[in-house]
């Protein structure tokens, strides 16, 4: 057996040593690209199609970064243990945070008038609600309520990561992780005092994110078409973002292992768990959309079926094709078996897949909306902004990778150590898989063993 204490320092060495320049540089080019492009579109006549595309994205990667960061808070609530070697590459996405409120205050700002609609005729409740300064004011503290409750949860969970790897980092990383580790003496009673801490803000986190995702939702998405109304959409805008939150994190656990050097603690087992919740919230998101759709469609109100027709006939149904396909259809079989979830290819496919899907469905659900189009576009107007988003959210959480530990020693030590327990001593209904026992020869290996 592995010396515990051994196990948790090479694990410290492994958090502190990993590099994301590719993300920065990837993400820079991007960013500049997506910049240009989206800024000559709105020196042009293409402007409107421009700020459209903007506000889809801004909808997609606020969704993808909060519901990342919301994975990580339902794994504190429920004390998951299998997720500790992964579950820093899902709470990196709190970076992009505030580019994201930087994201909105733009779209508050000189992007309004081009994206959202004249309120006029709606009576006077919708109409106040509705309201510019009420509108803004509520969405934009209740981001930043959430935003800051994201951030300390996940600031109170690399505490102790710093202080262990604060005698092993180097360059930029060296002074951030002595800041997050001053005032912490790595006493039973300091680590105890912050596990209490990240059980009170992840619940909490998880609440605010239910309610301001679904706020997002009915006044970002709805009140483009205010004649229209789903009491679901708020559940179906945060949960989608949910399940986007648990593909993504499937590639940034991919980047993550190899930039960190941690690929051989990333065991079969702990793909095929996240393969799971992959497959699960799948078919949570088809459940939902099916709820939506069916009491809209048996209704036969004109108000409410107007939307759904826009969007599964005409021009717009190769879209919505292709959302079912994309986020149901393809992984839900593609999940549905036992080795495509441990096999990397296959579920780095499938999360993909749902990914491209997922920002399909923003587009279809935004855009029919808000333009003159009868059909669906895409030029270089709509490429830039979903350039420069996707720049943004790699330089954030390369950044972050490059300041912060990415893996948590104690965690990922606490996950391995039931892994090679469970396979030292199999329990009822476990079988001697030949990659659960290659996973701990993986783990004796980098020990040095």
């Amino acid at each position: 057996m592995h010396d515990p204490a051994q196990l948790r320092r090479r694990l410290a060495e492994h958090a502190v040593s990993g590099r994301y320049g590719p993300f920065l540089a990837v993400g820079g080019v991007l960013a500049v690209i997506g910049g240009v492009l989206f800024v000559m579109a709105l020196l042009g006549e293409m402007g409107e199609r421009a700020w459209h595309l903007f506000h889809i994205n801004w909808l997609f990667f606020t969704g993808i970064a909060g519901g990342s960061v919301a994975v990580a808070a339902v794994h504190k609530v429920a004390n998951a243990k299998w997720s500790g070697v992964i579950i820093r590459f899902a709470e990196a996405s709190v970076a992009f945070f505030w580019i994201s409120l930087l994201g909105f205050v733009v779209i508050f700002t000189v992007g309004y008038h081009h994206i959202f609609p004249e309120f006029h005729g709606l009576g006077h409740g919708k109409e106040l609600w509705l309201s510019y300064p009420w509108m803004v004011t509520r969405l934009g503290v209740g981001l930043v309520v959430l935003y800051l409750l994201g951030w300390k949860m996940v600031r109170a969970d690399m505490i102790p990561d710093a202080y262990d790897t604060r005698d092993l980092a180097t360059g930029s990383r060296q002074a951030a992780v002595a800041r997050l580790a001053r005032g912490y003496d790595g006493s039973p009673a300091a680590l105890a005092a912050v596990e209490r801490r990240i059980h009170r803000l992840a619940p909490a986190y998880v609440v605010t994110y239910a309610v301001v995702f679904s706020m997002v939702a009915f006044d970002m998405i709805m009140a483009l078409q205010p004649h229209w109304f789903s009491n679901l959409l708020g559940g179906f805008y945060f949960m989608g973002s949910f399940l986007g939150g648990h593909m993504a994190l499937v590639w940034l656990m991919f980047f993550g292992a190899a930039a960190t050097g941690v690929g051989a603690f990333v065991s079969p087992k702990q793909r095929h768990d996240l393969g799971k919740l992959c497959f699960g919230f799948t078919v949570f998101w088809a459940y939902l959309m099916w709820a939506q759709y069916l009491v809209i469609w048996y209704g036969n109100m004109p108000e409410e079926t107007g939307f759904l027709f826009a969007r599964l006939w005409g021009p717009w149904r190769p879209i919505g094709t292709a959302v079912f396909t994309g986020l149901f259809l393809v992984p839900f079989a593609g999940l549905l078996g036992v080795a495509p979830k441990k096999f990397k290819p296959t579920l780095g496919l499938f999360a993909a897949v749902s990914l491209l899907a997922l920002w399909l469905e923003r587009y279809l659900l935004v855009l029919p909306s808000v333009t003159d189009s009868p059909g669906p576009m895409f030029g270089w107007p709509e490429l830039g902004p979903t350039a420069l988003f996707f720049g943004l959210f790699l330089l954030a959480y390369g950044t972050f990778g490059n300041r912060f530990p990415m893996v948590s020693p104690r965690l990922a030590a606490l996950t391995i150590e039931r892994e090679v327990h469970h396979i030292a001593v199999p329990t009822v209904g476990e079988t001697d898989s030949g990659e659960d026992f290659d996973s701990e020869a993986d783990v004796q290996e980098d020990l040095g063993h």
